[in-house]
């Protein structure tokens, strides 16, 4: 009751978000329009003296991952507060994208960070099909439309177009982990190879600051105190029934084999 009484100093609010899975451009993961009403609430309910972001996340979309930690920023800057990350298991590739959206980074021991790459990765079907006497046939207009086609047999000159997007992709990638880690960084040539770090190796990286868990170093910071107040997705009543399966499914595969790329 003390909080609402008024004159009366209330305990320190620190609101908690947690960044749970692979980034999506839509459907069961993160993704930026799903978490933009919880991150807006996190950032501007019940004057929080700090943002802290649970990460356990082994990427996904480029473009989602910076949606995110761009939408992270811009609320941080307009409302004057810190953000502080804690990674759990993995804050891989996109995961750690969204990471350095924090002013600081918290590791657990066996916490993995890193994986500052791109990939992309399919099938080639084009045997398979002409092995049932199955004839490809697509007509287009415009000669890139039909580029890496699972069931026509790879072509040198699209192979080339696709590793230079990946090339700009992961320099765009290079440059907002050097905007936000900046001098914390060091000089490593595997440091941007895709190369992942654990905790303490992490922390002689640069790559994050230093070891610790959400409520001792939060504790540490604002008292003894100090209050957590969470801030997630409402799951709607048909999900929460399981009346969706098949699409949960298909997510949580999708979800673990993306999780299983870092041998969790």
């Amino acid at each position: 009751m003390k909080r609402f009484i008024p004159f009366m100093k209330s305990e320190p609010v620190v609101s908690v978000v947690r960044l749970q899975g692979a980034i999506t451009n839509g459907g069961r993961g993160l993704d930026d329009v799903s978490l933009a009403p919880v991150l807006e609430k996190a950032f501007t309910r019940g004057k929080p003296k700090a943002v802290a972001l649970q990460i356990n996340c082994p990427g996904g979309s480029p473009a989602q991952s910076s949606l995110i930690a761009a939408r992270i920023r811009r609320l941080a800057d307009e409302n004057d507060l810190p953000v502080v990350a804690f990674v759990e298991d993995v804050a891989a590739s996109g995961g750690y994208w969204l990471a350095c959206a924090a002013d600081e980074i918290f590791v657990d021991e066996s916490s993995m960070t890193g994986s500052i790459g791109v990939i992309t990765a399919g099938f080639g079907l084009d045997k398979a099909i002409s092995n049932y006497g199955i004839e490809r046939r697509v007509h287009t207009a415009g000669k890139s439309k039909s580029m890496l086609d699972p069931f026509k047999p790879e072509k040198e000159e699209d192979i080339t177009r696709l590793k230079g997007w990946l090339e700009e992709l992961h320099g765009i990638f290079i440059s907002y982990v050097k905007s936000r880690r900046g001098d914390k960084l060091s000089d490593n040539p595997d440091l941007f190879t895709g190369e992942v770090y654990f905790g303490r190796n992490a922390i002689k990286e640069g790559l994050v600051d230093g070891l610790g868990h959400l409520v001792p170093v939060m504790k540490d910071r604002f008292g003894e105190k100090v209050r957590f107040r969470k801030y997630g997705e409402k799951k709607s009543l048909l999900s929460r029934f399981g009346m969706s399966m098949m699409q949960d499914a298909v997510y949580l595969a999708e979800d673990r084999a993306a999780f299983a790329r870092f041998g969790l």
